[in-house]
């Protein structure tokens, strides 16, 4: 999985961040999880990835769009045999903060694997 940030929360004042999400062919994502404050929007730009929004995942082709509320669990991972990339808003921004950790969070469950 690999993110580009296109707007972070110093270009917005923390307003929003925009991203894309990038999965190789049969791939995880970032695990099921929510944020307490933040709404987020995912528009699919590539492939067909499978999104999680509270208990139920969605196949999704590309032009699919979700919005996941805050507190809502989701996930998104990619099933298929093709890339599939997400257009990510995340409001309010700052989240890209948090990457640092994020990152090192998932090299260490790497290596526990």
């Amino acid at each position: 999985m690999s993110a580009v940030f296109k707007a972070d929360g110093i270009e917005t004042g923390d307003r929003y961040s925009v991203s894309e999400w990038w999965l190789e062919p049969s791939s995880k994502g970032p695990g099921a999880h929510s944020h307490d404050e933040n709404d987020e929007l995912f528009l699919v730009i590539e492939g067909q990835p499978s999104i999680l929004v509270g208990e139920t995942w969605y196949e999704s082709p590309a032009g699919s769009f979700l919005m996941i509320p805050a507190k809502t669990i989701h996930d998104f991972e990619n099933r298929t045999t093709a890339p599939a990339g997400l257009f990510n808003v995340f409001i309010p921004g700052g989240f890209e903060k948090n990457m640092q950790s994020i990152v090192e969070w998932f090299q260490r469950s790497a290596e526990a694997h």
